[in-house]
């Protein structure tokens, strides 16, 4: 499966931005998608993720209430909406899936098998 991020851009600091990962080659579906996001410096940190067969969605400690991850089975689309950006919220953001039936949420990077190639959001304050 081949994922493609996109929607990064700039933006100044209290705005919004929608990011999309949208999967080809095979479907999302019975599997886990997440967000993780990388800061210059840092480590890579969880964002979000959620079951593409329903249940609950997970967030990080950091955007809970300010991000929303959402899906179109349908679009073979994962979204995340992002509000009340912060410039710490600065960081090249991936989407990942995990491999196919694995079904429980994971905030480990490493339970992630597929990776898309990353889009840069930039918050100015």
């Amino acid at each position: 499966v081949q994922l493609q991020a996109s929607g990064g851009g700039l933006v100044q600091a209290g705005g919004s931005l929608r990011l999309s990962c949208a999967a080809s080659g095979r479907t999302f579906s019975g599997s886990v998608v997440g967000w993780f996001r990388r800061a210059q410096g840092k480590a890579r940190e969880f964002v979000a993720a959620i079951p593409l067969s329903g249940g609950s969605t997970v967030y990080g400690d950091s955007v809970k209430g300010r991000f929303t991850i959402s899906r179109d089975n349908a679009e073979n689309t994962v979204y995340l909406q992002m509000n009340s950006l912060k410039p710490e919220d600065t960081a090249l953001y991936y989407c990942a899936a995990r491999a196919p039936r694995l079904t429980v949420v994971r905030t480990d990077p490493n339970a992630y098998a597929y990776w898309g190639q990353g889009t840069l959001v930039t918050v100015s304050s």
